[in-house]
């Protein structure tokens, strides 16, 4: 009789090429401020057979900041914000992973801004996983993800008690992952 296989999760890493984070926060009620962060790196551990999210972080670079104004995204890299030059990196590390659906689940993690750590769930769609059709061939996994955000709660406090910015942050991601084949990475 032979026993069933079992699968052991495997290591997947952000293509920087395709990834996509933006945020929205409002700005004195008029309308949303949308930006992103242009230089990311990641990678994550998921046994697609079980559908199961062992590990995982992300690093943004907070001087990549990018919202098409360049006065905004220096006031964005300053201390009244992201303090870049004391905080370069933005991370977020899986810690739980939720299955929610064949294609879904919340991913809870620790964000990590301005030195402080706090929890955030984040969720996400597997929007498909494949061999790459085009270029590298490999296998890779297309997903989408989405989460809210009080920066006030990691401190960043600037324009929230006099209604200039919004404290709520609405965070929405898209990316590709390419699967390690472990003979040359």
């Amino acid at each position: 009789m032979a026993l069933p296989a079992l699968a052991e999760p495997e290591t997947y890493v952000v293509d920087d090429e395709h990834f996509s984070m933006t945020f929205e926060v409002q700005h004195i009620g008029y309308a949303p401020v949308m930006g992103m962060f242009r230089d990311v790196e990641g990678q994550f551990d998921y046994d697609e057979q079980n559908n199961t999210l062992t590990s995982g972080q992300l690093t943004f670079d907070s001087k990549s900041v990018f919202t098409n104004h360049d006065k905004r995204d220096d006031h964005l890299r300053s201390k009244d914000f992201l303090s870049s030059s004391k905080y370069p990196e933005i991370t977020f590390s899986v810690t739980d992973f939720e299955s929610t659906g064949e294609n879904t689940g919340v991913v809870t993690g620790d964000l990590t801004l301005l030195g402080q750590t706090r929890p955030v769930d984040v969720n996400i769609t597997l929007n498909k996983a494949a061999e790459y059709p085009i270029g590298h061939e490999d296998y890779t996994l297309g997903m989408t993800a989405e989460a809210t955000i009080k920066r006030s709660e990691w401190g960043m406090t600037y324009g929230v008690g006099n209604d200039l910015v919004g404290d709520e942050v609405k965070l929405r991601f898209g990316f590709e992952a390419v699967r390690e084949s472990g003979w040359f990475d």
